[in-house]
């Protein structure tokens, strides 16, 4: 569910006609709705009601300051991926004890920066890694708190660019080297070994998947008490999927997601954090962008529209699926056209949808696209000298530009001339 609704033949966000709001801003541009990102926190935080538990909203889907601080305000802690994101977690009020690193490739410099200003605990995918972190904690005279990110080798039946549990992919141990890993790190002072990670992809619509990984992460916590370690935290990722497609089959609910978590794992006594990051995000954001051209081809008509790939990349790079729907509501019984929407950058890849049928739109008509929340502004780029496009959040009847265009002077002026031009 989205607060993105029909109102007397108009798109609102909220209470915000959206049209308004691109009369404001102008196009393309993001609109995130508030109601709807608490609403999806707090169905998290509910399902898992009756253990104890931290829902950190993984910020890669969307980091803006405001929806930090909106998730934070409502108790989320975060999960970040690099420093600049933990950098974004602390600007935004978030404490370092409901920050959890995650990441491949953390540096000495980003796990520094994580101990000097607090962390919950660093995810370790890997034993240079795990070396790494030791040697900074003694080096600052600290102990890091860790858990050990397995590959349980769970096939999470999404796309191959988001799978990220199965023996090929770059993240974590493999779980049938997990108890040497845990023996390893016990040897190392510098650390403190608290719990297992383990997150095997992403936008899955099925929950056999994760109960094949939490069982697996079960059974190993039960070997690692066994073996003398202190589990007493289970990080399980995010990845839950969310509904593109409106004509499409719901993914879980996290209702239901939380009921699973507490069949396999409730009964060890652990701390179980998740971390969520589309579900929360995906369906609270729009792009919206304005038609260019109607261009009629040999065999097909072209939706040009002023929104590319360098603003909304999903499709070009997963191939992914977004609702394309007008901002002012069709008449009732108006027959579809068909069209390939795409956008003006000079890429064939630059194509939001092929042979797409839609109500009929018209040159200075306003789109939407669905779902749009989770990496879209957070992917987006300067590709052909376009500027990054404004975001917006709403909030009832009230809304605010929560990052603004810039001007193509500031693009220009941040390149720098060596003094032999």
């Amino acid at each position: 569910m989205d607060h993105f609704l029909y109102r007397d033949g108009a798109l609102f966000a909220e209470d915000i006609p959206v049209a308004d709001i691109a009369a404001a801003v102008g196009t393309p541009f993001y609109v995130y709705s508030t109601a709807t990102l608490l609403r999806h926190f707090r169905l998290f935080d509910e399902a898992l009601e009756g253990l104890d538990h931290l829902v950190c909203y993984a910020m890669k889907a969307s980091s803006n300051q405001a929806i930090l601080k909106t998730l934070a305000q409502a108790g989320a802690g975060m999960d970040v991926v690099s420093g600049g994101e933990y950098r974004r977690a602390r600007a935004a009020g978030v404490p370092g004890e409901k920050i959890v690193f995650s990441g491949v490739g953390k540096t000495a410099a980003e796990v520094q920066l994580a101990l000097e200003g607090g962390i919950r605990q660093f995810n370790v995918e890997s034993e240079p890694e795990m070396q790494v972190i030791n040697d900074t904690a003694l080096a600052m005279g600290v102990v890091a708190p860790i858990t050990i990110r397995v590959n349980p080798d769970v096939d999470a039946k999404t796309h191959a660019k988001i799978a990220t549990g199965k023996s090929e992919n770059k993240f974590g141990i493999p779980i049938s080297r997990a108890r040497d890993v845990y023996a390893l790190a016990a040897t190392l002072p510098g650390l403190e070994v608290i719990g297992i990670d383990v997150h095997i992809g992403s936008q899955l619509t099925e929950l056999e998947p994760f109960e094949a990984a939490y069982v697996k992460v079960a059974e190993l916590t039960e070997q690692l008490r066994a073996d003398g370690h202190s589990i007493r935290r289970l990080d399980l990722g995010g990845g839950l999927g969310i509904p593109y497609a409106r004509d499409n089959q719901a993914p879980p609910l996290p209702m239901d997601y939380g009921a699973m978590i507490k069949r396999t794992l409730g009964h060890l006594g652990c701390e179980i954090e998740i971390e969520p990051g589309r579900l929360i995000a995906g369906n609270a954001g729009l792009m919206v962008s304005e038609v260019i051209y109607v261009k009629s081809g040999e065999d097909r008509d072209f939706l040009i529209i002023d929104g590319a790939m360098n603003d909304l990349i999903r499709p070009a790079m997963y191939e992914a699926y977004h609702d394309i729907v007008p901002v002012i509501e069709p008449a009732p019984g108006v027959e579809p056209a068909t069209y390939d929407i795409v956008g003006p950058v000079c890429e064939t890849g630059d194509t939001f949808a092929r042979q797409r049928q839609m109500p009929p739109v018209a040159a200075g008509d306003l789109v939407a696209f669905r779902s749009a929340g989770a990496y879209g502004a957070v992917m987006s780029s300067e590709y052909n000298s376009r500027p990054l496009i404004p975001e917006v959040l709403v909030n009832e009847d009230q809304f605010a530009v929560i990052r603004r265009r810039p001007t193509f002077d500031e693009m220009i002026n941040r390149d720098s001339l060596p003094s032999w031009l």
